[in-house]
């Protein structure tokens, strides 16, 4: 379907013809007329589908200029990122409309983003936690939001932001029209939307856990850290084929570990690394950079496997397979987007088998695995947590030869050393001492 199919008006079919868009994506065809009937709206749909275009061009297209100085609508989404690209989309969509936009997070000077609600604005794009204290401060007015969107409300929740959103739901006034987009939809989300959505339609494309069909997945077996980073040095240095590639690891410490092995590489300038302990400002830099091509190879944790829209991504590169199969889905969608052909590379250990398992059961998809290349290098080499651990059992005791003494112990000496020698040694004490040796009755 053509957007122009979908009745928007001029300025905002001005806008996506300067981006080059001329046919909307399914869930944009699906939610545009049920959005703008004014009920409640549930949309269910996979990662890289364009969901955030699907509520902004209704919300766009009903909203009327007013000079109003607090936002009547509410946009929420889980993380910085998120934040500062619908901020973006929202640019994008509106060079022919009056429309006032703005972004609030945490991490950034509060008192800045209280100047910008106290200017007026008409959209608000904000992560909970920082939506409670602009609130809290009395800045922000919740009680003029007419129209609230939860965009990648499963994450707000799995952020633990579960009493943040409740608060700020029970904030917003009764009489307003509630939008929820995710990925997938866990009890939590049913629980958000059975308390405050009114008898909301729901619009699905996909069912939870479906894989991409033009993403093209492999797995290659490895042994431990450093093996996976001789793999990883191979697969990159084809940088004709790796030309955007994306790499996840399991937490913070893998991700700065993996930078500091690939920064001693000859393509160390093309290297970034994110994730949640970089600054605000650090982390704005590295996407912007992986964007427009200055780094070709972007290592981070799973702060960005949630709705970041990175255009042109060849490959996603699990370092790490997470533990989470939906959280693998959300991953490997951050290629393939828009229809382009995507590819998908795990690296997996012997301890990821049964995280495996759950995988592929979740997708009802059997991952092919590749060959592993001869000209790696296995490497003998282990980090601390891969070293084996020494289990004691409980039966052992502390006189057993497993706890012998090593070379640290010392004997005693001589004259430390005490000896039980019974009635013998009282009777040396006595003769020593002059005692009697019977106890007679004593002389006068």
């Amino acid at each position: 379907m053509r957007f122009s199919d979908l009745k928007l008006n001029t300025p905002l079919l001005n806008a996506l013809d300067d981006l080059g868009y001329d046919y909307a994506t399914p869930i944009q065809a699906k939610a545009f007329p049920v959005i703008s009937s004014g009920r409640d709206v549930v949309g269910i749909a996979q990662t890289g589908t364009g969901k955030t275009y699907a509520y902004l061009l209704p919300l766009l297209k009903q909203l009327k200029y007013s000079e109003q100085k607090h936002p009547r609508v509410l946009i929420i989404v889980p993380t910085r990122e998120l934040v500062v690209q619908v901020e973006e989309s929202l640019k994008e969509l509106t060079p022919y409309i009056n429309t006032r936009i703005g972004g609030v997070y945490g991490g950034a000077n509060i008192n800045t983003q209280k100047q910008l609600i106290f200017e007026g604005l008409d959209i608000l794009v904000a992560t909970p936690g920082r939506i409670i204290d602009l609130g809290l401060s009395k800045v922000l007015n919740l009680k003029k939001i007419q129209k609230l969107v939860l965009d990648e409300v499963d994450e707000v929740l799995n952020l633990g932001f579960r009493h943040q959103l409740e608060t700020i739901l029970d904030l917003l006034p009764e009489k307003k029209q509630s939008i929820l987009f995710s990925a997938t939809m866990t009890a939590e989300v049913k629980n958000i939307i059975n308390t405050f959505f009114r008898a909301p339609l729901t619009v699905e494309i996909e069912r939870s856990g479906t894989p991409l069909e033009n993403i093209e997945q492999r797995i290659y077996e490895v042994k431990n850290f450093y093996t996976k980073v001789n793999l990883l040095r191979f697969l990159l240095s084809d940088k004709d084929t790796f030309s955007k590639a994306l790499v996840f690891t399991k937490n913070k410490r893998v991700a700065d570990k993996l930078f500091a092995q690939l920064e001693n590489s000859s393509d160390s300038e093309g290297i970034s690394v994110i994730h949640s302990n970089k600054s605000q400002n650090y982390r704005l830099q590295a996407i912007k950079g992986f964007q427009e091509g200055l780094h070709r190879i972007l290592i981070a944790t799973d702060v960005l496997a949630r709705g970041i829209d990175i255009e042109g991504i060849t490959h996603v590169i699990n370092f790490d397979i997470t533990d989470d199969p939906e959280n693998y889905i959300h991953r490997i969608g951050r290629t393939g987007r828009a229809e382009n052909e995507g590819n998908a590379i795990s690296f997996v250990t012997e301890n990821d088998q049964e995280i495996l398992e759950n995988v592929e059961a979740l997708m009802d998809l059997k991952v092919a695995i590749a060959d592993f290349p001869e000209e790696v290098e296995i490497s003998s080499k282990m980090t601390e947590e891969e070293m084996p651990v020494e289990v004691i059992k409980p039966y052992q005791k502390k006189k057993s030869k497993e706890f012998a003494p090593g070379p640290a112990f010392h004997e005693k000496k001589e004259k430390n050393k005490k000896t039980n020698q019974g009635g013998s040694y009282r009777r040396e004490l006595a003769k020593k001492y002059k005692k009697p040796k019977t106890r007679g009755q004593k002389r006068k």
